[in-house]
């Protein structure tokens, strides 16, 4: 018998495909800095995994050291500071950037952060507030 190809059949396989492999893999880890005493943190990181993300949090009492690190200034200096591949994220960003940054990957000085967390921002509220990237 001859299997008939039709859309949900390529719909599925695309998707079954896209979702799989290292390079996918990859693109969705990401080590998240923040202080202990800040739980709008763990909202964000909650967002992000409950996007599909897998999300190593490491505590720091200081996350300046982990900015430099990574070449973020301090005049956007947020509550936590994420690392996924060459690019570091900045506050609130929301799940849905943080892949389109990893989709269009600009240049390391495209410079942007998501601003300090309005009180509808993912891990506040239940609304992203505004957001950025930085590189």
């Amino acid at each position: 018998m001859r299997a008939r190809l039709n859309r949900r059949m390529v719909l599925g396989g695309a998707v079954a495909l896209a979702s799989t492999g290292p390079a996918m893999a990859r693109d969705r880890r990401m080590t998240a800095y923040k202080t202990p005493w800040c739980g709008c943190c763990d909202g964000w990181v909650a967002h992000m995994r409950e996007a599909g993300w897998t999300v190593e949090v490491i505590q720091r009492e200081d996350l300046a050291p982990v900015r430099a690190r990574h070449g973020v200034p301090d005049r956007y200096a947020g509550c936590h500071t994420a690392v996924v591949g060459a690019y570091a994220i900045e506050g609130h960003v929301p799940a849905s950037d943080v892949a389109r940054l990893l989709r269009e990957r600009p240049s390391h000085g495209d410079r942007a952060r998501s601003p300090d967390p309005p009180p509808v921002s993912r891990g506040v509220g239940n609304r992203p507030g505004p957001a950025g990237f930085t590189s």
